[in-house]
């Protein structure tokens, strides 16, 4: 019996269905076009900001991710720059920039 897959990544990328649609000279803006998204998840615990979660599984599912899994592991690879690109908060020297869990991308 094969294991388990993750689930397919979820319908809750619906709620961008109610923006507007972004023109081609407003792609570069995606970041701001994310930060106008409410934020469902409780405000304790959060570590990333939602525009970085989101930002950062669009550019896993454009490299061919199909699950939450999938984006979770991508995200711990990647190199520091794209995930400060993709919005990621400073906050310890060592280590500038962390990838989300598969925890917090399963959250949203």
């Amino acid at each position: 019996m094969p294991a388990a897959s993750s689930p397919p990544i979820p319908a809750g990328l619906g709620q961008l269905a109610g923006c507007d649609p972004a023109w081609p000279d407003e792609l570069p803006d995606l970041l701001a076009r994310l930060h106008v998204l409410p934020d469902p998840r409780r405000r304790r615990g959060r570590r990333h900001p939602l525009p970085y979660v989101l930002a950062l599984a669009a550019c896993v599912v454009l490299a061919g991710a199909k699950s939450l899994t999938a984006i979770a592991e991508w995200a711990a690879d990647a190199p520091d720059r794209l995930l400060f690109c993709c919005g990621a908060v400073l906050r310890d020297l060592d280590r500038p920039c962390r990838a989300p869990s598969e925890a917090t991308v399963r959250c949203w």
